[in-house]
Formats: C-alpha cells, sequence, structure tokens
C-alpha cells in the first residue's frame, strides 16, 4: 500500500484504534577493543575487512574472551535507566544465518540479562512520559553487507570490520502509543547514552539502531494485535514518520478486511512508506542455548559500586537543577541540556560570571552562541567562557547595547580576541548621556517629519521605526530604553 494510498484512506481509523508499540534499540559501546577479542573498533575509514581476527570471522576452534569495559557500560546504563543489575547473568547463542554472520550465531544474552526492569521518563506534547524496560543486555554486531555492480552486474560485498562491536540492546515494554512517544524516547536514550558516555550514539553512521514492534488494536480490548518488526530508520525524524505510517497503513488495511502478518518491513525515506522485507522470526527460531565458551559472569556489591559512582549527572536531574535552582525555563533546560558543548559553556560562564543571571547567560548560549556554532564548526566551544562573562556583565550593567554585543562576540568567536580589547576598537561603549541622545533625537525627528506626523495621527508604530533610526544614528550605542522614555517626550512636546 503506498503513502497516498493510506493518506487517502485512512479517515477516522485512528480514532477507532490503538497503537501498541515497543522499542529495541542497540547501541555500539565506546570500547577500545571488540566484544570478545582484542581487534580495534577504530575502522572508520579503513579497508575492509582489516580489523578482524579468527575469532571475529568466526574461525573453527577459536575461544573469545569477555571485553570488561562492555560489561560495566551496561552496568552503568542499567543504573541510569533505574534497572535491577544482575548479580549472576549468562551468555547464550543465539542461531540464525545471514551472510555476514559467519558462525551461523550471535554470542548474546536471552534469559539472564545484566539489567532488567528500569524506565525513562521524558517530555512530549502531552506532557511527562515513562516507558518500562524490560531489559538491557550485551551481545556481538555483525559485519556489514556492501551492495555494489562489478564487472555489469549486481553483487553482495561482505566487510567483516564490524563483526564482534560491542552491542547494548535495551527493549522496552509495548508502552508507547504514538511516533512522538517513540521519537522522544529515542531522543532521551540517546542523550542519556552520550551524558554517560557508553555511545556516541550516532544513528548516520550505524551506532545507534532504532527498530520498532508495531500493532494495532480496537480501543478498550486489550488483546494485542499481529505485530510488525519496522527497521532501517536512520534519524530520529524518520522514528516517528515510520511509526506514524504503519499505524495508519495496519488501520486502513484492518479497516478493508486485509490480514496483518507477522513481518519485518524496512523503512524507504524517498517515498515516505515502509515495505515487505522478509517474514519475522519469532523466539524458538533463535534456538537458544547456553554459550559452552565463556563462564558466567559474576557482579560484586563493590564492582556496582564504583561503577554507578562514575555516573554523572543525568539529564533528568540537571534540567531539574536548571528550572528550580536557576530559575530557567522548561524549553532552556531542554536545549541546553540536549547540547553538550552548550551545556558546559553555560555552566563553565555561570561559575566566573559574578551577578550576570543564568536567565542572561541561557539566552545567549542558546541564541547567539549556538546561531554562530552552527554557522561555523558545530560546537559552541570557540566562545570562551571569562570572556562571554565579561560581555555579559556589560551588557546587564548597560555599558554596551545588546546589537553591538553580538556584533563583539561574532569577532571574539571568529578571532579569539578579549572582549574588552574588541569594545574598545570599535568604540562601542552604550550612550545613556541625557544631552548627547538628546541631541541625536532632535536630529531624527526633523529629518522624519513624516513619521512625526504619523504619531501625531495616532500610529504607533512610527516610534518604532524613529527609535530604529536613532539606533542607527548612534551606531547601536544609545540605550534603547532611554531613547524610547525620551523620543516620547519630544514627540509629546513637539507642536
Amino acid at each position: 500500500m503506498t503513502a497516498a494510498a493510506v493518506i487517502a484512506s485512512k479517515g477516522d481509523a485512528l480514532e477507532r484504534y490503538e497503537a501498541v508499540i515497543g522499542i529495541e534499540i542497540h547501541c555500539q559501546l565506546k570500547t577500545v577493543s571488540k566484544m570478545f577479542c582484542g581487534c580495534s573498533t577504530e575502522f572508520d575509514g579503513a579497508e575492509p575487512n582489516s580489523h578482524c581476527c579468527p575469532v571475529c570471522l568466526g574461525l573453527p576452534g577459536v575461544l573469545p574472551t569477555i571485553n570488561k569495559s562492555a560489561v560495566e557500560w551496561v552496568i552503568a546504563t542499567g543504573f541510569a535507566i533505574e534497572a535491577t543489575i544482575a548479580q549472576t547473568t549468562r551468555w547464550d547463542r543465539k542461531n540464525y544465518f545471514y551472510p555476514d554472520l559467519p558462525k551461523g550465531y550471535q554470542i548474546s544474552q536471552y534469559q539472564l540479562p545484566l539489567a532488567a526492569k528500569g524506565r525513562l521518563t521524558f517530555d512530549t506534547s502531552d506532557g511527562p512520559f515513562t516507558v518500562r524496560i524490560n531489559r538491557a543486555h550485551l551481545e556481538e554486531d555483525t559485519g556489514r553487507l556492501i551492495h555494489a555492480e562489478l564487472g555489469g552486474r549486481r553483487v553482495s560485498l561482505i566487510d567483516f570490520n564490524r563483526s564482534g562491536m560491542p552491542l547494548m540492546e535495551i527493549v522496552t515494554e509495548p508502552d508507547i502509543r504514538t511516533g512522538e512517544q517513540a521519537r522522544r524516547y529515542a531522543e532521551e536514550l540517546r542523550l542519556l547514552m552520550r551524558t554517560i558516555g557508553a555511545s556516541d550514539a550516532e544513528m548516520e553512521n550505524g551506532q545507534m539502531r532504532v527498530e520498532a514492534n508495531v500493532s494495532i488494536r480496537l480501543r478498550g480490548r486489550e488483546a494485542f494485535g499481529t505485530r510488525v518488526e519496522v527497521k532501517n530508520m536512520n534519524s530520529m525524524r524518520a522514528v516517528e514518520r515510520a511509526i506514524a505510517f504503519e499505524i495508519e497503513r495496519q488501520a486502513v488495511a484492518i479497516d478493508a478486511g486485509e490480514t496483518i502478518h507477522l513481518e519485518t518491513r524496512g523503512w524507504d525515506e524517498a517515498r515516505q512508506s515502509t515495505y515487505h522485507m522478509r517474514p519475522k522470526e519469532e523466539e524458538n527460531d533463535y534456538r537458544y542455548f547456553p554459550e559452552p565458551d565463556l563462564p558466567p559472569l559474576l557482579t560484586s556489591p563493590e564492582w556496582l559500586a564504583q561503577i554507578k559512582a562514575r555516573l554523572p549527572e543525568l539529564p533528568a536531574a540537571v534540567r531539574t537543577r536548571y528550572q528550580e535552582e536557576l530559575g530557567l525555563s522548561a524549553y532552556d533546560a531542554t536545549v541546553l541540556v540536549s547540547d553538550a558543548a552548550s551545556k558546559a559553556l553555560f555552566e563553565q560562564t555561570l561559575a566566573v560570571a559574578d551577578g550576570v543571571p543564568a536567565k542572561l547567560i541561557a539566552n545567549w548560549v542558546t541564541g547567539e552562541c549556538m546561531r554562530l556554532a552552527k554557522g561555523e564548526s558545530g560546537s559552541a566551544g570557540q566562545v570562551y567562557p571569562a570572556e562571554l562573562a565579561i560581555l555579559l556583565k556589560l551588557v546587564g550593567d548597560g555599558a554596551i547595547s545588546g546589537t553591538n554585543a553580538k556584533e563583539v562576540l561574532a569577532e571574539h568567536y571568529t578571532s579569539g580576541g578579549r572582549v574588552a580589547t574588541i569594545i574598545e576598537s570599535r568604540g562601542f561603549h552604550q550612550i545613556s548621556d541625557a544631552g548627547t541622545l538628546d541631541t541625536a533625537i532632535d536630529q531624527v525627528l526633523a529629518a522624519n517629519p513624516a513619521a512625526v506626523a504619523d504619531y501625531k495621527a495616532g500610529k504607533g508604530a512610527a516610534v518604532g521605526f524613529l527609535v530604529g533610526q536613532v539606533m542607527k544614528a548612534t551606531r547601536g550605542q544609545a540605550n534603547a530604553a532611554l531613547v524610547q522614555t525620551a523620543l516620547h517626550e519630544h514627540l509629546d512636546k513637539a507642536d
């Protein structure tokens, strides 16, 4: 069914059906070596099959060894999502046959995951929402298929550089009901992974992969419908759109008397629709059994305490602190916490900006600083906190206008020059002297009789125009608030 057919046919179907959605997210972990061997994980840009060994190639007779750092990252994630950490866990073989899985099975965890029964709360357009998390466990990644054309025919090539990468899978309960909730959950989990340092979680290069199990049921029913797995969503926007499309597709299909089949579907970004990939496997198809070459993994209270103590302040706690202790809006707090460089700039500036309100700093960091960063290198790192603090102190004291301050910041950003030097070289000192302002206002009024007449005729917008002309005449150095007050006085006295 095409996207156009779904949009044209859905009618009020979604008012009668409720979606039931569970999310599975795979994150590649930030470790030096792979999950069960010593091969380097730094293979971006490397020649295909140059970062692999007999273990990650699945050759006969090899023995895997456990990567301790990967285990610790999953345990840290478990603490971050308020999960229970297992005292004893084990490894299992998950059997399936794909071209990029050379040994015909994947070492994973099934019955005894490292972390279980967690939760994650995040904001949506309808308010805070909490998703229960069933489990977080470790496994190894597969190789990568590269489809190409050689000698005039289509071929599939296999690169095993990714094979054996440590992979954490996080599985929710079927608590999600909309595409937006799914997207917000994935965004919050990505932020959490980056905050604790477990993963860079870049979707574009496969470090984070989101898969959704989607089914629908008549509202008021408890029984689940037939689920469909949706893959190949390579952006947060795609997550929301793919799930929304699949919900609508299933509703229209059921209303048309069609049967929903257990299947795996991909997301076609160009067509904005899902498509059939293959029938979906059931759990028993994987024929799990304990991995004979790895011992059970035991965790001690002392080890867990060390891992927990290394956790930084988590995103939800930071947002709450910004709002309750610093008086920031929910929007400002969310924007700052979502960007690591901006958050660091805000906190470092706040630490040295004696007497400058946190709200003023937040406004400039989320406004001008992020605008400059987006236009240049993509981070706010070229604005020095101490210099930003000096500039905002001058703005707050009325010693420099906001317009001139933006120019100063832009030059500081590109040159690294000191704020005081830039202000001195440009002559940017705010004019608050009444006599100087009166002279400038008189000149502007004399040069703009039509605007004065408009004001006398009751057109309030004329004041804004005249304020702008005074600011222009003073190169943006006039105190805008004083200019507006003085303008009204001059206009009211004028014949």
